[in-house]
């Protein structure tokens, strides 16, 4: 699927380049096109070396927290609750520890970091599959809330934005989070009717009603709130929420005597390890992305869409960001290389940069998480899962225009 998206978005923009040369005569397309490859090779470059920081950063305070019992603490915290929704997983089995170890890093926005320890927890979950091919009910509901991916900070995207310039880089933290509750309950719930979950359950009825009287309180609190208001109230949040999981995490490890300074530079390494992986990927869209934009192809099909979404009378300017939301079920890589293309020929602060970052923030990449899950595990039939990621993608999506348009007008 990867090489597919890759092959096209080349083969799109010479066919583009191309055309615009014979009818139109246009021969700098070519060298705009060679400029565009080094240009974003260089800025490929650049954003590594934040990435690098970023990660390693955030593995290593989740390193602390591990260490402190914080993990295990959540994990016990939700064993009720994965009994009734995985009734086929022990509790005390290994897989319950690592889908909340898995959970923690989507929280944090850790999504490179995620990544492997959810294929250790899959790994797991099949080990109580009494199938070799047929993803079970356990591995579609992980992998589905993995793909909806609830990110409480989502802080790779505030690298980039800082990357790029913006003013303030926690400004979607806001929008992001409800935008990714939206994908993350419409997933759930589609997996819920397609598995005949027991929602009407006490504990299961206890976490749905918490999870949405706290975020039906927390909407109409924003609703009494101008549009001016909400955007520097959503930059606090970000800021402190960020500083006060780092400071737990610090005193909760000095108080249970973890050597936190020791423990920090441990899983500072494993950051280390995961982000100096990503720099080939990065380069390889970038470089794509970057020649198709160049090439006019790109511009061409959104002054497509832009004409059908004003001939029925809409405001236009979400379909700057619609490649991001296009790409993002296909390729991570892809949709974060489209959305450091939009902040840059965009502008960091503009609308269409911040609606991509929230789309960016709000799910997952799905068929990525499929290929690499089931893959991992040779499981050949999805069953629903693909259709019920999809859906909460398109949930994402579409929760992310609406709040974006709330939140800047």
């Amino acid at each position: 699927m990867l090489n597919r998206l890759w092959l096209g978005f080349f083969l799109t923009a010479a066919v583009a380049a191309l055309a615009q040369w014979l009818v139109g005569g246009n021969a700098g397309v070519f060298a705009a096109i060679v400029g565009s490859l080094f240009d974003m090779a260089r800025l490929s470059v650049e954003v590594m070396v934040l990435l690098f920081g970023t990660l390693t950063l955030w593995l290593g305070f989740l390193r602390i927290a591990e260490r402190a019992g914080l993990i295990d603490l959540l994990a016990r915290a939700l064993g009720p609750l994965f009994a009734r929704l995985m009734p086929d997983v022990p509790r005390d089995h290994p897989a319950v520890g690592l889908i909340t170890l898995n959970f923690a890093a989507n929280v944090l926005g850790l999504d490179n970091a995620a990544t492997p320890i959810g294929l250790r927890a899959m790994r797991e979950l099949q080990t109580l599959n009494p199938s070799a091919t047929v993803a079970s009910n356990a591995q579609i509901l992980f992998l589905v809330l993995n793909a909806s991916s609830l990110t409480l900070l989502p802080v790779s995207i505030f690298m980039y934005r800082v990357q790029a310039g913006a003013h303030d880089p926690t400004l979607v933290f806001v929008p992001i989070l409800l935008a990714t509750s939206a994908s993350s309950l419409t997933g759930f719930l589609a997996v819920a009717f397609m598995q005949k979950l027991k929602l009407r359950d006490p504990v299961v009825l206890v976490w749905l009603l918490s999870i949405a009287v706290l975020l039906s309180a927390f909407i109409a609190a924003l609703s009494t709130l101008s549009a001016a208001a909400l955007a520097p109230l959503s930059s606090l949040l970000g800021n402190l929420t960020l500083f006060a999981i780092v400071l737990s995490f610090l005193v909760v490890g000095a108080w249970r005597r973890v050597p936190v300074y020791e423990a920090f530079v441990d899983g500072a390494k494993e950051g280390f390890d995961v982000a100096k992986s990503l720099l080939p990927y990065l380069v390889a869209m970038l470089c794509a992305v970057g020649v198709l934009r160049a090439s006019g192809a790109l511009d061409f099909a959104l002054d497509g869409i832009r004409w059908c979404v004003q001939a029925i009378g809409l405001d236009t300017r979400f379909v700057d960001a619609l490649p991001t939301a296009l790409v993002k079920p296909f390729s991570g890589s892809a949709a974060r290389a489209l959305l450091i293309e939009t902040m840059k020929t965009q502008g960091p602060d503009s609308f269409a940069a911040l609606l991509a970052a929230t789309v960016q923030g709000s799910t997952e990449t799905t068929f990525y998480v499929l290929a690499v899950y089931f893959g991992a595990i040779g499981i050949q039939r999805t069953r629903h899962a693909v259709g019920c990621a999809l859906l909460a993608d398109l949930a994402g999506v579409l929760a992310s225009i609406g709040v974006c348009y709330w939140f800047f007008g």
